[in-house]
């Protein structure tokens, strides 16, 4: 099963920091994550959700790959065909599999929920972040005292009572 954990910080920075520090924990292999989201409120009091992984770059660019693949295929039966229509034919696939994929990409919402985000964070105060990671495997007597260090507020954790009071008097103790 996976953990999600929510925590609050009182500045904008600090959440990119954190996320910055998972990322470290992550090529360390003492954390693996599946999604990871910062949010910000501004000033006029509106949200926005800063992804981790740009799921329209990475279908684009999926869907180019697959398309160029497809428009080139489609030319090996016809040999006779000058070089510039294999080219044409390819770079046409290439630009229609990458416009399906960036569509398919913005379309495709996986990890944590943005709804639940928006939801959960309805009441930040300006220039506050919440950071939000879902992660698939954690080894927690490692990863805890790093995020220790930056404090925070749990704001929301699926780990069992004991872990999460755990967790909640470690993030508060550095503050």
């Amino acid at each position: 099963m996976s953990t999600l954990i929510a925590v609050t910080y009182p500045t904008e920075q600090k959440a990119q920091e954190v996320l910055a520090e998972l990322r470290k924990l992550q090529s360390q292999y003492l954390i693996d994550l599946e999604d990871a989201v910062y949010v910000t409120k501004d000033a006029q009091g509106k949200t926005k959700l800063h992804q981790s992984v740009d799921l329209t770059q990475a279908g684009a660019v999926n869907g180019a790959f697959w398309g160029l693949l497809i428009g080139l295929l489609i030319t090996l039966p016809f040999p006779f065909m000058a070089p510039l229509a294999w080219v044409g034919i390819a770079a046409a696939g290439a630009g229609i599999g990458a416009a399906s994929g960036a569509i398919l990409g913005k379309a495709s919402d996986l990890g944590i929920d943005d709804k639940f985000m928006h939801d959960l964070t309805a009441n930040m105060t300006p220039g506050t972040s919440t950071l939000f990671f879902l992660a698939r495997s954690v080894t927690f007597d490692r990863v805890e005292p790093d995020l220790a260090k930056f404090g925070g507020q749990l704001l929301y954790t699926n780990l069992n009572s004991e872990a999460e009071a755990k967790l909640r008097k470690q993030l508060t103790s550095s503050t």
